[in-house]
């Protein structure tokens, strides 16, 4: 059977330009840190990704600090800023975080609560997932002494509305209060200008534009105070220990400068195919709705306008289990997400959902498509094909039971 993957957030194919480039920094070797030969032949390489990677990023070379991916990028930002800011201010307690954020920064910062004395106040977002730039002045104005920090993402992963962040920056910055940025789903999508967002600090990973796993970094500005959640070695500013992946960086800047060569016309293309999807799957498909924020018109595209991410598409299917509908998409060879997390074999409705104010029984009906560098008409073809049946068995299995019942696949 052939496969279509429509699940590009959570991760896409990689390049071969970027497997070219982890080849032959892997053939050659070296490490960055050593003096000899060798090593000043890799540092060469790593300084150089780490322009092209700034390039993309808009922002200075030495501003980028390079990381096992997103994850760790995230916890650096949140726990470090955190750390510094009480380190100056022990009154600086308070973290100011979207009630959308992907579990990286908001497990970061439930664990700041639970061991570091931290208060997270959780900021609420309205029904498309965006925050309200008002929220943040508000709870900044009460007692800007108190705050430590403000992190807001700049996509979000699963219904893909992307935030006001250079608002919400700006508002930060006239507290004089540090704001973390993770664009772990929109660097290489949309244009992600660092510079211009006032952001003190940005997550970027490699596995989500055509790079490998394994691979991010953490954009912060020369004054942004961080606390290293790792000690060793003092690389990367001495913010990130650890020998540096020479090669998994050569592929990371291998595929920014793809993404970066056709970026507007890429979203443009995505987001002509996402809407075909949106249009086909609401045709077919009465019982599902779209979430998130409003697709681009044609013109808006051009315009460069973005509410929401090029390929994402993300629906919740009324009278059905998401996972059940995933996996009777599954066995018609298609491949997409539910977006919500998993425990222990018991699905639970995404908080991204509940926190855009839908009850528990409509989120766990959540069903994301997510397009990337290889997705072609075909592939959303396949899928408007598929879905009419796979959604009628799912929802014939209804939502009476957690886990599906595999009886109705067949």
């Amino acid at each position: 059977m052939e496969r279509i993957y429509l699940d590009h957030a959570a991760t896409t194919s990689t390049l071969p330009v970027a497997m070219d480039a982890v080849m032959e920094q892997m053939r050659v070797g070296g490490n960055p840190s050593s003096l000899h030969s060798a090593g000043r032949r890799a540092r060469a390489t790593v300084e150089a990704a780490r322009e092209d990677i700034a390039r993309l990023a808009h922002c200075d070379s030495a501003e980028v600090i390079f990381t096992s991916g997103g994850t760790e990028a995230d916890n650096l930002a949140v726990k470090g800023l955190f750390w510094k800011r009480q380190a100056s201010n022990p009154r600086a307690r308070k973290i100011l975080v979207s009630s959308v954020e992907h579990h990286a920064v908001s497990e970061a910062v439930e664990w700041l609560e639970k061991n570091e004395d931290a208060v997270a106040i959780w900021l609420s977002v309205d029904a498309t997932g965006r925050v309200d730039p008002d929220t943040v002045r508000a709870e900044i104005a009460q007692d800007p002494e108190a705050v430590a920090l403000v992190t807001v993402m700049w996509a979000n992963n699963e219904v893909g509305t992307i935030q006001p962040v250079a608002e919400i920056a700006a508002i930060a910055s006239e507290y004089g209060v540090p704001m973390h940025t993770d664009a772990v789903q929109a660097f290489g999508t949309v244009p992600v200008d660092f510079r211009a967002s006032d952001a003190t600090t940005m997550a970027i990973s490699g596995h989500k534009i055509g790079a490998p796993m394994g691979v991010g970094a953490l954009i912060a500005t020369r004054a942004a105070a961080l606390e290293p959640v790792l000690h060793g070695g003092g690389q990367e500013r001495s913010v990130r220990s650890g020998t540096i992946d020479a090669a998994s960086i050569a592929g990371f800047a291998a595929a920014a400068r793809a993404a970066g060569e056709n970026l507007h016309e890429e979203a443009n293309r995505l987001a002509t195919l996402r809407n075909r999807l949106i249009e086909g799957v609401q045709e077919l498909v009465p019982d599902a709705t779209l979430r998130g924020a409003t697709p681009e018109t044609a013109d808006e595209m051009t315009a460069g306008v973005w509410r929401r991410l090029p390929g994402n598409a993300h629906f919740t299917f009324a009278g059905c289990e998401g996972d059940s509908l995933l996996f009777l998409l599954d066995m018609a060879g298609i491949e997409s997400s539910t977006g919500s997390a998993c425990n222990a074999g018991v699905p639970r409705p995404s908080h991204v959902l509940l926190a855009m104010g839908l009850d528990e029984v409509t989120a766990r009906g959540a069903q994301r498509f997510t397009l990337g560098h290889s997705s072609t008409d075909a592939d959303v073809d396949g899928l408007l094909a598929a879905l009419p049946a796979a959604f009628a068995q799912a929802q014939k299995a209804g939502l009476a039971a957690h886990t599906p019942d595999a009886s109705l696949w067949h």
